[in-house]
């Protein structure tokens, strides 16, 4: 098994050379990297400083470190620290420390940047965890000021009871920052309406290095000394060096906006700026009118050159937004199913009054358009589901269909419309070239497009291919009047090639331009100007170069745990903020903490810097990594949710498993983790156990020896199992056509949730029988990361249930937790086993194997609403299409919540995590059943939602089975 050593590859941990690594492009005008050196040690003064000068959070320590390392790029960078300011008299205090001790600064909203321009080698200042209020809205100025913050999608629901809302909008709009957004000159699917950040700015309120406090806007207001002159004796240069008719130019600075006959407008300069003049603490924003209404056109073209072709066509339409995309982003058969004919798709957005004028305009782009096939949508419903095909491209893009690892770099050069046919050929001849793939989607009524491409970038040669490729692609974008950037900015992707772009006059400008503002240049350096190569300083050069010993099979990753490790790419949709919406799962203990190590992102870039060992020292038998992995839920909500398959809950099995290899493990791990072999010792004293749990001395000492939170109250035991209530009933004739498996929550705590499906089952004219010997999944101790002994317990299942694999029935599994377990965790613990993959198979909800074996019967009719939660294991592994259906015919109607219920399994009994436990059950599920009307049916197929409902909210919750159950006529529940 793999070492703690071992965890930093066969090199051992490397020095820290990426904490100076701009080397001759990064540093100049006397900016050092500070006295700290590598950021390690004791007393510091540096740290000390900062701590007497900011009131929000300092922090040195490796977790926080190691969390800012990367942003969604393929690059990283080691800072030194990580500053929360508090308010704009912290930034600018954080500022005049770091002056001090010649340590860059660089500023960061959620990390989603694609170019690197989020991470740096100084000090982070995390602008999300203090300064992220909308401070005012004018309504009659259409105005919002914000700090920088703020969540995209927190600014839009403050305006929306006014009817504007703020028009750019990009696909990471429920986590993205205003403060990322203007450093980024962000745009979005909507900017052929509303244009992008930057045309939407008014006032901007800046800090910079060297201690001023700038208010920007127009007519040369809050420029520094020498912009003016600097625009004034290079006017030619500045209104003849950028491209024409090109609506989405970010690359490099704006100095066209300082032009006189622009206005002079030193705000809009400003953006896409990526953090390197200054730092803003406060933007007063420009809002636009909400449509009242919306359609959305979908329109199905042969090929993505066809769609590109058409889209500049319904411009004069005036489509709120016109996004293009290809078959080979849409993995999801469902999602497929949604869409018109065709191997391209354009989303044409239109606004109206009224539904009616919404959806007129989108038939008028439907009849305008030259489509094989195409389709208006009307309601919300729809188009929200047809934008979230469209959003989770970015995430889907990572994978190609192959499953091949694709990277960005080039994620986003815009062309002039008219000339984004031709330039897809063009770029789809030049991947082919150098033997890549990549299929490209986005913007296409302003032409810009975005696309991951295989690089090989964990390889010297993949790497070189990289460098060749990109510098003939940025030949190529200019070629055909182009940006290099269209949407993410420059970052240290592409500011190499900028002189390619805009040759040397302008590019030199842009070098006294930053220097005007930041002449120590210790405003994130190597980015924009000077900038580091952009193949140096990429985040896979720091991993093993063998693969790591693990547990799981990872079939997905091709066994390796790096590559697992790497699914993240940092899009960040685990970041959501506050009650989330829809049925997602992801991130619960996020939505709980807002702490970033708490998020599956965190996470995972944990996970990585432990491989790295840089920064993240003590491999497998790191504290940073087991203290974030401690609040995951194991929901497994990321396995379906996150848009590039990352599995936390696996990973977390794992690490605990490495972790406490030898070791004492917390005693919760023994008493909850052991449930499968403990309960059936306690079933024939049942009743006295009940009654001495409810002594309240002897059951906090029960709870003290078992690791077990005090609040909490201990289930109690069944008089009966489900399995000796099997054993005494009469043998159904015939065969049995399905076995009902007795789980370790149903047979020992809710052996009437069995008791329902047999019922059921057999009114159906399903017989049923359990299967043979004691069978486990191994849930408990996969969750607990006992990987020995659940490979020990999932092997005793197998040979059990030899007789039922040859009987070819399928396996109903009441409890989804389980479910899944068998549904997956077996299979790739037991990967060499052709019975693990024979068991996944056969795994059936109790609702499909209703539809699949009884595809006649009909339910009892109830019609009444329901409440309550579908399981996150549900959610993520099983789906609930079926359960949806027979709830439909059974007249039980509503939607279930999304959402994780907190307890989950043993993490809501474990000592320490009650508060998160409940905060993440009031994130949705307690809601919605104090909302619930009276004579609601509460469904909760989960025994731990259903505990969780008990003890948080007093309310009895029934397995669908049981409800059905209840409901038969003339057959009682036994």
């Amino acid at each position: 098994m793999h070492t703690a050593r071992g965890c930093a590859g066969p090199r051992g941990p490397a020095p820290d050379r990426h904490a100076g690594d701009m080397g001759d492009h990064g540093q100049h005008d006397g900016v050092r990297r500070g006295k700290r050196g590598g950021g390690h040690g004791g007393a510091d003064p540096l740290e000390a400083e900062l701590r007497a000068a900011v009131r929000g959070s300092v922090d040195f320590g490796p977790s926080a470190r190691a969390l800012t390392t990367m942003d969604a790029s393929n690059h990283r960078r080691v800072p030194v620290a990580v500053v929360a300011p508090r308010d704009a008299d912290d930034v600018a205090a954080a500022l005049e420390v770091c002056r001090a001790h010649g340590v860059p600064v660089v500023a960061r909203g959620a990390g989603t940047s694609v170019g690197g321009q989020a991470t740096g080698t100084g000090v982070v200042l995390d602008l999300t965890r203090h300064l992220r209020a909308v401070l005012a809205v004018d309504p009659e100025a259409r105005t919002a000021t914000v700090q920088p913050g703020v969540v995209l999608d927190r600014l839009r629901e403050a305006v929306r009871p006014h009817g504007l809302t703020f028009g750019p909008d990009p696909s990471t709009h429920s986590r993205c920052t205003l403060g990322g957004m203007i450093g980024n000159n962000a745009c979005g699917a909507h900017s052929v309406a509303w244009g992008t950040t930057a045309d939407n700015v008014h006032e901007l309120t800046v800090h910079t290095y060297r201690g001023a406090t700038l208010r920007l806007g127009r007519d040369g207001r809050g420029a520094p000394d020498g912009v003016t002159d600097l625009v004034r004796n290079h006017l030619a240069a500045i209104r003849t060096g950028f491209p024409p008719g090109l609506p989405r130019r970010i690359s490099g600075y704006a100095l066209d906006a300082l032009l006189p006959e622009r206005g002079t407008d030193v705000a809009r300069a400003f953006c896409g700026s990526e953090g390197t003049l200054g730092v803003v603490s406060e933007a007063v924003v420009r809002l636009v009118e909400a449509p009242a209404a919306r359609a959305l056109a979908v329109l199905g073209y042969a090929d993505e050159g066809a769609a590109a072709e058409a889209a500049p066509g319904l411009l004069p339409l005036g489509p709120l937004t016109v996004e293009g995309m290809a078959l080979d982003l849409v993995r999801d058969p469902a999602a497929r199913a949604r869409l018109p004919r065709g191997a391209a798709w354009l989303f044409a957005e239109t606004g109206g009054a009224t539904p009616a004028e919404a959806a007129a305009a989108a038939r008028a782009l439907l009849r305008a358009a030259d489509a094989l096939d195409g389709a208006v949508v009307t309601d919300p419903a729809g188009q929200r589901a047809l934008w979230r095909v469209r959003e989770d491209a970015a995430g889907t893009a990572t994978r190609t269909p192959e499953g091949a690892e694709a990277w960005p770099g080039w994620e986003d050069c815009a062309v002039p419309p008219a000339r984004l046919g031709p330039y897809l050929r063009d770029f789809r001849a030049l991947l082919a070239a150098h033997g890549l793939r990549g299929t490209p989607y986005g913007h296409f009524g302003e032409g810009c497009v975005h696309v991951r491409i295989d690089f090989r970038l964990t390889d010297p040669d993949g790497v070189r291919r990289f460098r060749r490729f990109s510098e003939e692609l940025a030949d190529l974008v200019v070629a055909h009047g182009g940006s290099l950037s269209g949407e993410h900015g420059d970052g240290m992707a592409r500011a190499e090639l900028l002189p390619r772009m805009y040759g040397g006059e302008l590019v030199g400008l842009f070098g006294r331009f930053k220097d005007l503002w930041d002449p120590d240049g210790g405003m994130n350096p190597g980015v924009l100007v000077r900038p580091a190569r952009l193949d140096e300083n990429l985040r896979f050069d720091v991993l093993p170069r063998t693969p790591v010993d693990v547990e799981f099979a990872y079939p997905d990753d091709g066994g390796d745990f790096r590559a697992a490790v790497r699914r993240c790419v940092g899009v960040a949709r685990c970041r959501v903020e506050g009650p989330g919406t829809g049925a997602d799962v992801m991130c619960p203990s996020f939505r709980a903490t807002g702490e970033e190590r708490h998020s599956t992102r965190g996470r995972a870039r944990l996970l990585h810097e432990m491989l790295a060992g840089e920064v993240v020292a003590g491999g497998w038998r790191s504290p940073e990594v087991r203290d974030a992995l401690d609040l995951c839920l194991s929901c497994k909500g990321c396995r379906s949710d996150c848009p590039v398959g990352v599995d936390m809950a696996t990973y977390k099995a794992e690490f605990l498993h490495h972790h406490y290899a030898g070791r004492l493990r917390p005693a919760a791990h023994y008493a909850m983790g052991s449930l499968p072999a403990l309960l059936p010792l306690a079933a024939p004293v049942a009743p006295l156990l009940n009654a001495a749990a409810r002594v309240r001395p002897l059951a906090a000492l029960a709870k003290r020896a078992g690791g077990i939170a005090a609040e909490r109250d201990l289930p109690e035991l069944a008089r009966e199992t489900f399995r000796a209530w099997a054993a005494r009933r009469p043998a159904p004739p015939g065969a049995p056509r399905a076995y009902v498996w007795p789980d370790t929550f149903t047979d020992h705590f809710t052996p009437s949730v069995g008791r329902a499906a047999v019922t059921v089952l057999e009114a159906a004219g399903v017989p049923v029988a359990l299967p043979p010997g004691r069978v486990c999944c191994g849930l408990t101790y996969v969750s607990t990361g006992r990987l020995d002994r659940a490979r020990a317990v999932m092997r005793r299942t197998l040979d059990a249930l030899g007789p039922v694999l040859g009987a070819g029935a399928p396996l109903v599994v009441l409890e989804p937790s389980c479910a899944a377990a068998l549904r997956t965790d077996l299979p790739e613990l037991l990967p060499g086993d052709p019975r693990a993959r024979a068991v996944a198979a056969s795994v059936r909800t109790f609702a499909r194997a209703l539809e699949e074996l009884a595809p006649d019967w009909r339910p009892p009719r109830l019609d009444r609403p329901v409440a309550g939660q579908t399981h996150c294991h549900q959610h993520a592994v099983l789906g609930d299409a079926a359960e949806r259906r027979l709830r439909e015919r059974a007249g039980l109607v509503g939607e279930l919540s999304g959402g994780c219920c907190g307890l989950a399994g043993n993490f809501g009994f474990e000592r320490g995590h009650h508060d998160v436990s409940v905060a993440c059950a009031e994130d949705r599920l307690l809601p919605a059943v104090r909302a619930a009307a009276p004579g609601t049916e509460l469904l909760a197929d989960g025994f731990s939602c259903r505990t969780q409902l008990a003890q948080l909210a007093g309310r009895r919750a029934r397995h669908l089975a049981e409800v059905l159950a209840g409901a038969l006529p003339g057959r009682p529940v036994p």
